[in-house]
């Protein structure tokens, strides 16, 4: 990165993913963030030809903002190692690995983690009959935002009928009951946890509309608990590989205690809106906006 202090910005939000939306409203607030703390910065809508219209912005570091597949998992990222622009959260692989729910499950139980039963099975096979005893949850293995996910009751009276657009190949885990909890990564310090609460479950709808869910923090849970989330989640940041700012999402069966706990995926590059969580916990520990969005720069390389 550039020894000047404040380096030009180039900030890629937008794109092509399921979640271009949710990716410019990111990149819009992290771009005022950044002005706010004395940042030059140009917004890029990250499109075909994003190489040459990398060359022509001439960053001196990218502040990635993107989400969904191609700019969170792991494509943009080698992108950008190849032109040498520093940039902004994980690398190539730490971004592929943490995209790819089965990959990054397998991840997960080395290190201590704990995760549900899932499996792959073909979008076939999931139509024609359950292929796990309900409830149990149908998704993308490589998407976020709960985009694309079916959950099957317990008292369905058949598989379900998926989308045309749903892929060939999905993840089919156990559903698992209980509260929505989350831990922001910044570094090596996970910040505090979250409850999420919501009517439903904790869809797209919830997660990016005003009013879609109510956040608890820190969350109001047994000691015990509060200490695996975070604990966890710096685990699961760490054997991923990850840098920067991630995101450790949580299912958490209260009947069971410290058995009822269980983590769902880690999120390389966290929502950044004016309803997202990780500038909530970010201000519940004493960083601003800006000062958030000033580490995350600062922090900003190749090799990563």
């Amino acid at each position: 990165m550039s020894s000047r202090a404040t380096p030009k910005v180039t900030l890629l939000m937008g794109g092509p993913s399921a979640e271009r939306e949710v990716s410019l409203s990111s990149g819009r607030a992290c771009a005022e963030a950044l002005r706010a703390a004395g940042y030059v910065v140009d917004e890029l809508d990250a499109g075909a030809d994003l190489a040459g219209q990398l060359s022509a912005a001439r960053p001196e570091v990218v502040f990635n903002a993107l989400h969904g597949r191609w700019g969170e998992d792991g494509c943009v990222q080698g992108l950008l190692e190849w032109l040498r622009i520093p940039y902004t959260h994980s690398g190539g692989l730490a971004s592929a690995l943490a995209m790819d729910k089965t990959r990054s499950k397998a991840v997960y139980v080395e290190a201590g983690v704990p995760v549900v039963t899932s499996g792959m099975f073909d979008r076939a096979a999931i139509e024609a009959d359950h292929v796990m005893t309900p409830p149990y949850v149908v998704k993308p293995n490589n998407e976020g935002s709960s985009v694309g996910v079916y959950i099957v009751s317990e008292a369905a009276n058949g598989p379900p009928v998926l989308a045309p657009d749903m892929p060939e190949s999905l993840m089919v885990e156990a559903y698992v009951p209980g509260r929505e909890l989350t831990v922001t990564v910044m570094g090596d310090r996970p910040l505090c946890v979250t409850e999420i609460i919501s009517e439903g479950w904790y869809d797209y709808h919830a997660k990016y509309t005003v009013g879609g869910s109510h956040h608890v923090l820190p969350a109001e849970i047994p000691a015990e608990i509060e200490e695996a989330c975070l604990a966890h989640a710096l685990t699961a940041h760490e054997a991923l590989g990850c840098r920067g700012v991630t995101r450790t999402d949580y299912r958490w069966d209260d009947r069971r205690g410290l058995d009822g706990l269980i983590a769902l995926e880690t999120n390389t590059q966290p929502g950044m809106t004016g309803t997202s969580l990780v500038p909530e916990q970010a201000a519940h520990v004493g960083i601003s906006f800006p000062e958030l969005c000033d580490w995350i720069i600062k922090d900003a390389s190749c090799d990563r």
